[in-house]
């Protein structure tokens, strides 16, 4: 306790981490202030029906990923997701279509383009999910909620809406510049934690009303969740090393070179992206089955705690594992790469065959990797099933569990380097922490 002390002391000891700390504060209050201002023309106190359809389900996770926005019909009500679902797009764009293969080969100007793609993009999904949160809206609201109503004032809540998302995109590329951590990833995290508070209270209060075990059971989820947040650090600190010797080059009269390094491979290189993919596709079961009144298969995959629909949901997440570390990490491209700096993998031929071993070591170690983030997509139901409230069950696992560890770690790890770049003890006791790739 006492070295964490100090550790905090010297974190606020350096001026320039300090104000990057105190300007990302600020800028996440912003944040959170903002996803309480309704939309102008929508009277906050008849907003209950909309709270209760996004109090559980897949409803239920947008508002948890926007802090409660999406509930309180706010002018951050669509946060972050249209603009991480248009990098995710022009990600995968840049892996299979030429055009945007040569811009990522650009460098830094390649990037600002791509970036500049994404912000596009973005428009263009909030220009179809805009309209249909108002559709939503006044499906839910009463005629009385609406103090304007008419085409008119849909086109206005739309643009209220868009300007709301590229504000929070502004707000998060100004704590990627001057802050501490990746922006974007640090405001979803934010709108993560800020639920938290309400789903432990919900829990708490269900078990102290006298619901099965009471609060000696709510201290065991407690514990639960502890061991469930540890394994997934684990999980997204796991790698495999594997050796590279550097040849000697001879310079005038001089030998450099001939140091052995290491390639670190991942365990989970695919991230969070298997888990938002797989949901994306379970939502046609959920869409389905509102047109099918028998239990047929629509029926049955839309069970969000049943058999079928969570054994699918699994296999999903192991296939977009594989599928996104192939299309993230290329072995031809890192072999060819130690080749071109005389580098090789001893007792593997430079080229071909190493191209080959490095996706043979990816292959073997994404499978555990993949089963393990599939056992934490399909945690949540589990919870759910064993009598844990909704909110607070998507704590357990999935999506919302890996961002929290990914983000926190990042930002940790940012925080270390400023600590260590200027002498003092970092945050853990070897004074390295593992990070990850950001979101």
């Amino acid at each position: 306790m006492k070295r964490l002390i100090e550790t905090i002391q010297n974190i606020f000891k350096i001026e320039e981490l300090r104000k990057r700390i105190v300007y990302t504060f600020l800028l996440v209050l912003v944040y959170r202030l903002g996803s309480y201002v309704v939309i102008p023309g929508i009277d906050p106190t008849a907003l209950a029906n909309l709270k209760n359809q996004t109090a559980s389900g897949l409803l239920g996770l947008l508002d948890m990923f926007s802090g409660g926005a999406f509930g309180n019909a706010s002018i951050f009500a669509l946060g972050v997701m249209p603009y991480i679902s248009a990098s995710i797009v022009i990600q995968l764009l840049g892996v299979m279509v030429p055009y945007f293969q040569k811009m990522q080969r650009e460098g830094e100007s390649g990037r600002r383009k791509m970036n500049q793609w994404t912000r596009y993009l973005t428009i263009v999904i909030l220009l179809l999910q805009g309209p249909a949160y108002i559709t939503n809206l006044h499906a839910k609201l009463p005629a009385s909620a609406f103090m304007v109503s008419g085409f008119g004032y849909n086109i206005f809540a739309t643009i209220i809406l868009m300007a709301g998302t590229m504000f929070i995109m502004w707000l998060g590329e100004r704590i990627t510049d001057r802050g501490v951590g990746n922006g974007i990833s640090l405001i979803i995290m934010i709108g993560i934690i800020a639920r938290l508070p309400f789903a432990i209270v919900a829990e708490a209060g269900q078990k102290w009303s006298g619901a099965a075990g009471g609060m000696m059971m709510f201290i065991v989820e407690l514990l639960i969740l502890f061991l469930v947040f540890v394994a997934t650090i684990a999980l997204v600190q796991a790698q495999r090393k594997v050796p590279v010797q550097y040849a000697k080059r001879v310079i005038g009269n001089k030998q450099y070179g001939g140091v052995r390094q290491y390639i670190p491979l991942k365990v989970n290189a695919a991230g969070v992206m298997p888990i938002i993919f797989a949901q994306a596709l379970m939502m046609f079961p959920l869409l389905l089955a509102r047109f099918d009144a028998s239990r047929g298969l629509a029926a049955t995959l839309s069970d969000y705690t049943g058999f079928w629909y969570n054994f699918t949901f699994g296999i999903l997440v192991v296939a977009f594992t594989y599928f996104y570390t192939a299309v993230t990490v290329n072995p031809t491209m890192m072999a060819e790469e130690m080749k071109k700096n005389g580098g090789f993998v001893p007792g593997v031929k430079p080229g071909k065959k190493t191209a080959d071993y490095l996706d043979a070591i990816m292959s073997r170690i994404t499978f555990p990797g993949s089963v393990f983030l599939a056992i934490v997509a399909i945690l949540p139901a589990f919870a759910m099933i064993l009598g844990i409230n909704d909110q607070f069950a998507h704590f357990y696992g999935g999506t919302s569990l890996l961002i929290l560890v990914g983000v926190v770690l990042d930002t940790l790890q940012q925080i270390e380097s400023h600590l260590l770049m200027r002498h003092y003890d970092g945050l853990m006791k070897t004074g390295r922490l593992k990070g990850r790739a950001g979101m």
